[in-house]
């Protein structure tokens, strides 16, 4: 039980990671149904970003007293929000470069553009920051024990760190919030009205093109914030992780219900979990085949996933 316990821990850290980039997917599929694939390339911007701050500011400690504690939260703030900004520039680009030019042709051709958008991302940080894995020490220490079990001479400890507890506490309260910026404001108003219909929208007085950068400009202020959170959690980045994570997320965005936030949550969520226990009780070799059989499963008899609407199209 305290074995299981500790992985159930684990995969709703990793989970609530997958989850932040998804809704960056769901988001901008909800409007203009199309797939950002370059959106992890966009997350790994935000993790390296996140890595050269910390390496320039030199915190090199861990939450070890007080006054370690307010400088190391102050920092972070400061590395998170340069880091958003940076990846939303980037974000911001490649829809005005790859999307809004091909916004009115046939759908492989955004999507073909998008590819092509995640390699120059990806080749551009690997040249530029060389394609080494950049590790650090960990710089937020510290937890709490919930139980423990004798195991022999030994003993198990069923721990949760800051570190959790700040990923999966930040994810409830982003999720939170971005769905309640997309019931209950104005923005999130224009932005559904996108969603069903852009030329009437348009008639209608609501600026399609801004709303639709200021939603990629979301997405990745979320992906960036998902990369830093991924990099102070692992201590490790690279030019590539932002691959096996955006696969991840959108696998995670397409289970929950694509267009759907709670969806996209509950799809990353689902998909830590079942990597996490995977590799804890069987082989790690085959976590991928085992959250991507769950995918093909779900999809099979719930077509529009765990929490989407089915499309009804009206003659």
């Amino acid at each position: 039980m305290e074995y299981f316990l500790q992985q159930l821990i684990n995969g709703l850290t990793l989970g609530s990671i997958y989850g932040l980039i998804a809704i960056g997917y769901t988001m901008v599929y909800g409007i203009i149904g199309m797939i950002n694939f370059a959106h992890g390339d966009v997350f790994m911007v935000g993790s390296v970003t996140s890595f050269i701050l910390v390496l320039i500011g030199g915190v090199s400690f861990g939450l070890s007293g007080n006054s370690a504690g307010i400088i190391i939260l102050l920092a972070l703030v400061l590395v998170v929000a340069y880091a958003m900004l940076v990846s939303s520039v980037y974000n911001w680009t490649i829809e005005r470069v790859a999307y809004r030019p091909l916004r009115g042709s046939f759908r492989l051709a955004p999507l073909i553009s998008a590819i092509g958008m995640s390699i120059v991302l990806q080749e551009f940080v690997r040249i530029a920051q060389e394609a080494r894995p950049k590790p650090i020490q960990k710089l937020v220490t510290g937890g709490y024990e919930l139980m423990s079990k004798q195991v022999g001479e030994q003993t198990f400890a069923v721990t949760i760190t800051n570190m959790q507890i700040f990923i999966i506490i930040s994810t409830l309260v982003l999720m939170t919030a971005f769905t309640f910026i997309i019931q209950r404001t104005s923005l999130g108003r224009a932005q559904r009205a996108c969603e069903q219909d852009t030329k009437m929208a348009s008639l209608l007085g609501i600026n399609v093109d801004r709303t639709i950068s200021i939603t990629f400009i979301m997405g990745a202020m979320l992906a960036a914030f998902a990369g830093m959170l991924f990099f102070l959690h692992y201590t490790e980045t690279d030019f590539f992780v932002g691959f096996a994570a955006g696969i991840k997320a959108f696998t995670a965005a397409v289970l929950g219900g694509i267009g759907s936030i709670p969806g996209a949550m509950m799809g990353g969520l689902l998909i830590g979990i079942i990597e996490v226990m995977w590799s804890a009780y069987f082989s790690v070799e085959y976590k991928d085949v085992a959250a991507f059989t769950v995918l093909v499963l779900v999809l099979i008899f719930m077509p529009q996933g765990l929490l989407g609407k089915p499309e009804v199209e009206k003659v």
